[in-house]
């Protein structure tokens, strides 16, 4: 807790330290009310560490050639999204087939041909209309000139992976009598390498209206250890979850504190922090739009952006752990009776 404050006096001007400012978080973290504790715990267990391994072996295979944009690796792994989809019978958020959202090639400024962003949805029960998106970027970094596939089995098909476990948990659960109230929309972007341009051209042009999302939960790099928690791997940084509702970053802490316990690492969350991460992925272009957002990420390590950055140096068990705790967000903002309020509608605040 007291890390937590010296943090939000860069992002909060030091108001942590206020009485005032002190009971009305309070009352903010009173008003979350976590729901279907016991379903949370049943779906979040069919998110597995054999099958994340499974589909990251495939999926971060030497077969679809680092997955470059607009590249053939890249078509060859959002067709495999798009057959994963179909076998769980989880809907296009197009409707029919079409999975895909093609980004032409004059979207970009250098001779990227088109490539697409893929789009799995579960609609929702009783506020359809309201989206939580949950997304993570499929491209990678292609083949080096002498040859060596960049495989990115961290960066970011571990991300990608871990959407394709929720997105079967989520459809189990529905199938069961346990869909979200409202919908959800599994993301995967391309053109991530390239300057965030998948998720930029999705905010520009996106398949249900931005004024209608309810939050972006982005995960990029969930599945591997930096060398700051070599002595306690049990960790994910989170970046932005406080920038634009503080009721979505409670709520996280809250779901996190119930059922997981993992340890919430906001060092790369201050303002001005150097690295900039919090504009570095694809969450960023939803922020823009004041959109909440929670970016998940376990940190750089030696293997980042290079060849090695293969699938047997995944620790799945972590990136199980880490999965699970995003669905289990996710649940809980599917859920809840009121849509995440931005800060600057929140009574609560006032």
């Amino acid at each position: 807790m007291k890390t937590f404050c010296i943090l939000f006096a860069f992002t909060l001007v030091g108001t942590c330290a206020t009485p005032r400012y002190t009971t009305k978080i309070q009352n903010l973290k009173d008003s979350i009310q976590l729901v279907d504790s016991a379903a949370v715990v049943k779906y979040a267990n069919t998110i597995t560490s054999e099958e994340l391994k499974t589909h990251l072996y495939t999926f971060s295979s030497d077969e679809f050639e680092g997955r470059e944009a607009g590249e053939k690796g890249h078509q060859l792994a959002a067709n495999f999204l798009k057959t994963y989809y179909q076998n769980e019978h989880i809907e296009s958020a197009y409707g029919g087939d079409n999975y895909f959202q093609t980004i032409p090639s004059g979207f970009f400024n250098n001779n990227t041909k088109d490539t697409d962003n893929v789009l799995a949805f579960i609609e929702g029960s009783e506020k359809p209309d309201e989206i939580v998106v949950i997304s993570a970027h499929l491209d990678h970094l292609g083949i080096e000139d002498d040859g060596q596939i960049n495989n990115g089995a961290d960066d970011d098909g571990s991300g990608t992976v871990a959407l394709m476990e929720m997105a079967q948990a989520f459809n189990t659960a529905k199938k069961e009598g346990f869909g979200p109230k409202r919908s959800i929309l599994f993301l995967h972007f391309t053109a991530e390498e390239l300057g965030k341009k998948g998720s930029e051209y999705y905010t520009m042009y996106p398949a249900f209206p931005i004024e209608n999302t309810v939050a972006d939960l982005n995960i990029d790099m969930i599945g591997r250890v930096d060398d700051l928690h070599t002595n306690n791997k049990d960790y994910i940084y989170l970046i932005g979850s406080d920038r634009l509702s503080k009721e979505l970053h409670y709520l996280s802490e809250k779901v996190n504190e119930a059922y997981f316990n993992i340890y919430l690492d906001y060092k790369y969350n201050a303002l001005r922090e150097s690295n900039n991460y919090y504009s570095r992925s694809d969450h960023y272009n939803f922020a823009t739009k004041g959109v909440p957002v929670i970016f998940y990420f376990n940190g750089e390590h030696a293997d980042y952006h290079k060849p090695t950055d293969t699938p047997d140096k995944i620790d799945y068990p972590l990136l199980q752990r880490r999965a699970q705790l995003v669905f289990a967000t996710a649940w809980q903002i599917a859920n809840q009776e009121h849509r995440i309020v931005l800060d600057e509608d929140n009574e609560l605040l006032k």
